[in-house]
């Protein structure tokens, strides 16, 4: 059994937390409230988005008064935020804004301004290597521009290692460290696949590259290790793939082929209305299957649903034309009974926890590469005035088996 090794501050948050923590009366269903610590299961929420957010106007309401979102999230009983971390997004003032000013929005700078807010509240920290300047996900695996003419495997390896262990030691060095560690972010095919100069070392494991992506992912996972023993810190690794079909397969590839197999967690991203193979009713089964078959912790790292089919801007949303799941219609109702029933198939499953993928990613004057606004302003925990959902109690429910 691994013991975790948390700060005086952090045991000290929690406490305050599980003391003040108590009932709300727009709580949709459940009559007694409790707030679970980390250890117990992990309610995450990515809050990767809200310094932006709130650098281009977004402002956050609880019953109706201005609040700091990671507040919010902590006082209805988050306990955990995922932060994703790009390598050197300049684009975001290149492309996006066109302006020097602007903050590097997911660099290491605005991550430590963030993992400095959620500390200070007792939140323990995912960090989210993307290992790219930009988002990285099945469709996407690029790898930083500074990288980008690397044309021999041991210096990508040995960048690899260098970037995991100095970012980890920089935060390490603030008091910063996280407590969980994804490396990567959805890489089903492996990394550094798309948008590479000719003779670059691609690391695509559905084309078979399996052997290279396990000795990346090791070198990674020895840098994390290292800073974990000179810290005297636990850092859990994870290791992400999306939509639950996939898991089985490539957790069987990557610690076969790729060797690799001293990590902690199986993280999934899991939206329903996208990832249809695996149904809802079976979600537990299939997450009990893969804790026992790996002997890891088995954790969604990504979810969402959706709470309204209205737009807030003009800016297209992700969710809206599908149809909801049975039983779960697109209402705040409909959400909160959603997240309830995911977390408790989790559970029964032996699942270690769940996080939701950019709660606050309410409507505002942000922009990204494709619009201004939010195309996730109907799957958020506030409506569109900013306030507070009664789903977001879904963090404090009471669960059988916790």
């Amino acid at each position: 059994m691994k013991r975790s090794h948390f700060p005086v501050w952090f045991l000290l948050a929690c406490l305050f937390l599980l003391l003040s923590c108590k009932d709300n009366a727009d709580h949709p269903k459940d009559d007694a409230i409790r707030c679970y610590t980390y250890d117990q299961f992990c309610m995450g929420v990515d809050l990767s988005y809200v310094n932006q957010l709130e650098d281009f106007g977004a402002v956050y309401k609880d019953s109706g008064k201005v609040n700091d979102p990671y507040r919010i999230f902590r006082n209805h009983g988050a306990n955990l935020v995922r932060l994703r971390l790009w390598h050197n997004p300049s684009w975001v003032r290149q492309q996006v804004y066109k302006s020097d000013t602007v903050p590097l929005y997911s660099g290491l700078n605005d991550v430590k301004k963030s993992i400095r807010r959620a500390k200070n509240l007792g939140f323990a920290i995912c960090l989210d290597f993307h290992y790219s300047d930009i988002w990285a996900d099945p469709t996407r695996q690029t790898p930083p521009a500074a990288w980008a003419a690397i044309r021999d495997f041991a210096v990508l390896k040995d960048s690899f290692y260098t970037y995991t262990y100095s970012t980890l030691h920089n935060l390490a060095a603030e008091g910063l460290l996280p407590e969980m560690v994804q490396l990567g972010n959805e890489i089903n095919c492996g990394l550094f696949y798309t948008d590479i100069e000719q003779g670059f070392p691609s690391v695509n494991c559905c084309e078979g590259k399996w052997v290279q992506l396990g000795e990346l992912l090791n070198e990674a996972i020895r840098a994390v290790r290292k800073v974990s023993s000179e810290e005297g810190r636990q850092i859990q690794i994870g290791l992400h793939i999306a939509d639950p079909k996939n898991v089985q397969w490539w957790f069987e590839q990557i610690t076969s082929n790729g060797k690799v197999t001293d990590f902690d967690i199986i993280g999934i991203s899991y939206y329903p209305l996208w990832h249809t193979t695996v149904s809802f009713d079976n979600l537990g089964v299939v997450i009990r299957n893969l804790k026992n078959t790996f002997g890891k912790k088995i954790m969604i790292f990504e979810t969402a649903y959706p709470w309204t089919t209205e737009y807030a801007d003009n800016y297209a949303n992700a969710f809206g034309n599908q149809s909801p799941l049975p039983g779960f219609p697109f209402t705040a109702t409909g959400q909160y009974n959603f997240m309830v029933s995911l977390c408790q198939k989790v559970i029964n499953g032996g699942g270690s926890g769940v996080i939701y993928w950019e709660p606050a990613w309410i409507t505002s004057r942000m922009k990204d590469l494709w619009g201004t606004g939010s195309i996730w302003e109907n799957a958020t925990m506030f409506d569109f005035e900013g306030n507070t959902l009664p789903s977001i109690n879904y963090l404090n429910a009471s669960y059988k088996g916790l």
